[in-house]
């Protein structure tokens, strides 16, 4: 059996199971919709939220970015893991206790106000598209392989698969989806990360391999790695640079985190208030089964392309255009991986021929340029089985896992987009009297548009998948987190200081990444280049200085304005001792 028709069956089978459970968990309701009802188990809804989590930016591109920065892009690791335990610990069980489904419900009754609702589904709607921006472009990336097309047809695909089983199951239908795809992507990263450190290592576990002898240079396997990328010019694997640009990254991507709706609403589905704290347990758990692997895998990852590139090392001869393996042929149909025989010497050089150090030897040895063109990140975790040679059936797997973790994510975002829109700006704003039958219209309605949005916007994306969504969770940072935090343990913030505060947030960041990266993302219409960055900070980074923003904002206006209504008061006073939860209210 070929790869292809291998790849076909493998995946085919995962959306038959997919569709399946949708058909079987559709939504009748509002409360199913929305929260699934209350009635799902904390292990149930922790594996959930792990595949909820863990987007196409964890599986498919988070490896691949570090195994091309190193050191520096463990941020992501780091950033991500530490929003995940500050939102379990200050946010969900608070918001459990609340009783309603959606973040902007929250926001609109604690501050008793349909503008600040209003506003936090504009914040919501732009961070949730900006976030299935990069779901898209990793489903496309990972069909656009699997099916042997290009990567727009690959989008187009992963677009219509999300449609089918997102629009129809809402919350009840998307949470057991998750639970299947969760074990499909667990299985499909650890299992070739597993081979690939027995290959290298000879040790099974992966966590340990990365720190252990690299088998055939007789050197731990980071030292033989730092090694190769030095006498190529790279930067090492193991050095870092700008603490202070790694920390403020950390910082975005943790308070953005806690500040994710999407996530955040997968709390809301359980019976009681500690389920959520259970919930919050279970979901790290399985997150850590993938987290605690990734390292390994961009650095094995990496050793592996720097010898198919440099097969007798780097004193030697570089492959010859003729030897390349059949993994980068195939890949190269995708237009996502490319070489150039610039000298024409039938060799593909690969160097840093930005390097000063390099240039001598480049010239020495008619090189003229790097040969490598392309190398898109978000291709490296889907490659990696083929890079080692594992068999076809691991190959097939990892692609079912990679569509798995950007469909889960792509439905859990436009499942939080529907809502925003259906419940709490149709029915709780514009039309009070809307039926049940009418509101879950137009949530799918809604939901429908969402991926059209970022389906067209994930055609020509930002950045890889993570790097796009380090631009969604700067947007919940500076917007969304200090709205939630205030709305919880300050009873002095009302609702004057609330909306301007999410305003100040979420405008200057939008603006931030509008100005740098293109109007609407948009490519071509960005008005500052990478040069001018204020104070030399990125448009990934911009998170907490939002925050700060809104903070700020939000106290000086409170500060000149009434106080929140006694009752409002007693309200954040009960919210803060989460024990035992009412009955949702659709109103």
């Amino acid at each position: 059996m070929d790869q292809t028709t291998l790849n076909i069956i493998v995946v085919g089978l995962s959306f038959v199971l997919y569709f399946g459970i949708a058909i079987w968990a559709k939504a009748g309701s509002t409360a199913e919709f929305y929260a699934a009802g209350r009635g799902v188990n904390p292990v149930v809804n922790g594996m959930a939220t792990a595949a909820d989590w863990m987007s196409a930016a964890s599986f498919i591109s988070m490896a691949g970015l570090i195994a091309f920065v190193g050191y520096n892009n463990s941020t992501f690791l780091m950033g991500w893991t530490g929003g995940y335990v500050l939102m379990a610990m200050l946010l969900a069980p608070y918001l459990r206790k609340f009783g309603k489904y959606t973040v902007p419900e929250f926001v609109g009754d604690r501050f008793y106000s349909n503008k600040a609702r209003v506003v936090a589904v504009i914040a919501l709607i732009t961070m949730s598209v900006t976030y299935v921006i990069g779901q898209m472009a990793g489903a496309g990336v990972a069909f656009s392989r699997f099916l042997e097309v290009d990567n727009t047809t690959g989008l187009l695909i992963a677009s219509a698969v999300v449609f089918v089983y997102a629009v129809l199951g809402g919350m009840k239908g998307i949470t057991y989806t998750q639970v299947a795809q969760y074990c499909v992507l667990i299985v499909a990263y650890t299992i070739p990360a597993i081979f690939i450190s027995l290959q290298l290592t000879g040790h099974v576990l992966p966590q340990l391999g990365l720190f252990a002898e690299h088998t055939a240079s007789g050197q731990y396997l980071l030292v033989t790695l730092d090694g190769l990328l030095n006498d190529l010019g790279f930067n090492q694997y193991t050095s870092g640079s700008s603490p202070w640009l790694m920390a403020l990254f950390t910082l975005s991507l943790m308070i953005g985190t806690a500040g994710l709706p999407h996530v955040i609403i997968r709390f809301f589905t359980v019976p009681k208030v500690s389920d959520a704290r259970w919930s919050a347990g279970w979901a790290l758990v399985f997150i850590a089964l993938l987290y605690l692997t990734a390292p390994a895998v961009g650095a094995m990852a990496r050793l592996n392309i720097m010898t198919t590139m440099w097969p007798q090392g780097v004193q030697g001869e570089a492959v010859a255009v003729d030897d390349l393996p059949d993994w980068f042929r195939t890949w190269s149909t995708t237009g996502l991986l490319a070489v150039e025989d610039k000298n024409g010497d039938g060799k593909i050089q690969y160097y840093n021929d930005t390097s000063e150090a390099m240039t001598a030897l480049a010239a020495e040895r008619g090189w003229q340029g790097n040969e490598l063109v392309t190398f898109n990140r978000d291709i490296l975790v889907l490659a990696n089985p083929e890079i080692a040679g594992l068999p076809g059936w691991v190959i097939a797997l990892i692609a079912a896992g990679g569509i798995a973790a950007a469909l889960s994510t792509a439905a859990g975002l436009l499942l939080a987009i529907s809502s925003a829109v259906s419940h709490d700006l149709i029915k709780s704003t514009i039309n009070p009297n809307i039926s049940e039958k009418g509101e879950l219209l137009a949530a799918r309605i809604s939901m429908a548009v969402a991926i059209v949005v970022a389906t067209y916007l994930g055609l020509n994306p930002p950045g890889f998948a993570a790097q796009v969504v380090a631009l969604a969770f700067g947007l919940a940072a500076a917007s969304l987190f200090p709205t939630l935090m205030m709305g919880i343990f300050s009873k002095r913030m009302n609702s004057a200081g609330a909306t301007a505060g999410m305003l100040a947030g979420l405008i200057s960041t939008t603006l931030y990444l509008f100005l740098y990266l293109g109007w609407f993302f948009i490519p071509g219409t960005n008005m500052l280049t990478a040069d001018q960055y204020l104070f030399g900070i990125p448009p990934t980074h911009f998170g907490p200085i939002g925050a700060l923003l809104n903070f700020g904002v939000a106290f000086i206006v409170a500060s000149m304005t009434a106080e929140p209504p006694q009752e409002i008061q007693d309200l954040v006073e009960s919210v803060r001792i989460p024990r035992g939860a009412g009955t949702a209210v659709n109103h």
